[in-house]
């Protein structure tokens, strides 16, 4: 019988370079891309609401 998962890799401590390129990832990367998709997306919602249900304001009566 073999003994595979004797020699599995130890886990790595994760270094302070390596979490401040997860960090500068997050930071300047992925959370920008992810707030202008978010803020994109609402506009679209309420464009399309808005074509819909009519521009907002007095309804001209």
């Amino acid at each position: 019988m073999s003994d595979r998962h004797a020699t599995a890799p130890e886990k790595q401590e994760p270094t302070r370079r390596g979490e401040m390129a997860q960090f500068l990832l997050l930071a300047f990367g992925i959370w920008p891309i992810v707030a202008v998709a978010f803020v994109g997306g609402y506009g679209f919602l309420v464009w399309i609401y808005q074509m819909i249900a009519g521009p907002p304001g007095p309804s001209g009566h």
